[in-house]
């Protein structure tokens, strides 16, 4: 990593301006979200890969704890989640592999199929949101109102790329 006192974004932004490149502070906020987000997965993954869970399967995982009856359809996990069906699939296929999650026929629509957290499922997620609860989800250096702060820039950024409604 970078040597003591010395920040490469920062340089990176120095040498934007000196060259006149376009716009080197939002070049310096995106390499600043990149590098932050690197940072914040890999505190994750230290958490999540002894429990057997990726992000992905995490966030499954608590999106059905959260669910009324402990499940969803598929494509509406996707949605949820925000990602490529195939993504869901995947995730689901190795949750059911260990025992986390169930596929089961919908009820009422037999195009439809739900993934169904099971007991173990559900005591998983618990278990690995404490622990991620314990290291603030990897997020040092940002107390509750800068943590606040980044949310709500970030849902700035989202809506302005169509990702919510204004």
């Amino acid at each position: 990593m970078a040597g003591p006192g010395f920040d490469p974004i920062a340089e990176a932004e120095r040498n934007w301006r000196r060259w006149g490149w376009p716009d080197p502070t939002a070049m310096a906020a995106v390499t600043s979200i990149t590098r932050a987000h690197q940072i914040l997965l890999a505190r994750v993954d230290e958490v999540l890969k002894p429990l057997g869970l990726t992000f992905a399967r995490y966030e499954a995982l608590v999106l059905l704890t959260f669910s009324r009856e402990g499940e969803l359809p598929l494509g509406k996990m996707g949605q949820r989640l925000q990602v490529h069906p195939a993504s869901v699939t995947n995730a689901v296929d190795r949750l059911e592999a260990a025992g986390l999650v169930v596929r089961v026929p919908h009820p009422t629509d037999g195009r439809t199929t739900l993934a169904r957290l099971t007991d173990a499922g559900r005591a998983l997620a618990h278990r690995a949101t404490e622990e991620l609860g314990a290291i603030r989800f990897g997020a040092d250096g940002l107390d509750e109102v800068a943590a606040r702060r980044v949310v709500e820039d970030l849902t700035a950024m989202r809506t302005a790329a169509g990702d919510l409604d204004a």
